[in-house]
């Protein structure tokens, strides 16, 4: 059996801490995430996950603690850091007034593909998509569930080493979302962590592992299972509700 020190760690976090001026939004943090784990982190709205993923994609310098993420450290080198991971916000992130392909094309030359890599990934993924006969459309005429998928996909175009997801399916149908939970194990199995963020307790159940943050700090970290085990409580949902109950700031 693999121990926790001979994985691959891709995501290591000490006392991580953001303050803003008197108020601490993220305080000392610590956790580590391994290569193809599918990383889930909750917290109600402002429990300090979006600040903490900040601080994680090198787009705002931490206070104080360290972390590592994909190999380069957060402080000295964040421009390393976004050119191996992904990142998909909870708000559209695509140009609506392009179609499927010049969207394709775009994001893949930002990512630093050359012309052969963009053609070759390009047809590979509007086949898994089924997004051939469509590829000349304009991403403002797909249904929102389209739209998701096909920024996840073009979120890993470049085979990043992370994907960071903030809430990737809010507003989206379930049958959707479960369609595009198979995204992300396909993405897990092929060696991409996943670090998502999510207010869906469902899909919380199918991370390999959890964060639970309340004002700012990690109060539970563990798989599903053994988080039901150690509170004696049958769902991820009772178990959140219970901590974030106890949380004295609110967005």
């Amino acid at each position: 059996m693999t121990t926790p020190a001979e994985k691959d760690i891709v995501i290591k976090v000490e006392n991580l801490t953001k303050r803003f001026g008197d108020f601490t939004a993220v305080n000392q943090i610590s956790f580590e995430v391994n290569k193809g784990e599918i990383f889930g982190f909750l917290g109600a709205n402002g429990a300090g996950k979006t600040t903490a993923m900040k601080m994680l994609i090198g787009i705002l310098n931490p206070t104080s603690g360290k972390a590592n993420v994909a190999g380069f450290d957060i402080y000295n080198q964040p421009e390393q850091i976004k050119r191996n991971i992904g990142y998909m916000s909870q708000k559209f992130s695509l140009y609506e007034d392009l179609t499927i392909a010049e969207n394709i094309n775009f994001f893949g030359g930002i990512y630093g593909l050359n012309d052969d890599e963009i053609k070759f990934k390009s047809e590979e993924l509007l086949t898994k998509l089924n997004f051939h006969a469509i590829k000349n459309n304009l991403v403002s005429s797909l249904p929102l569930g389209w739209k998701q998928k096909l920024a996840f996909s073009l979120a890993i175009f470049h085979s990043p080493k992370i994907v960071f997801l903030d809430e990737p399916t809010s507003g989206v149908d379930p049958i959707t979302r479960r369609q595009f939970w198979d995204l992300i194990y396909e993405a897990s199995h092929n060696g991409i962590t996943v670090f998502v963020t999510t207010h869906y307790m469902d899909e919380a159940e199918y991370c390999n592992r959890i964060s639970i943050m309340v004002d700012g700090e990690i109060k539970a970290l563990d798989s599903p299972k053994e988080l039901k085990n150690n509170f004696q409580i049958d769902s991820i949902d009772d178990i959140f509700y219970l901590l974030a109950r106890k949380a004295k700031r609110i967005e």
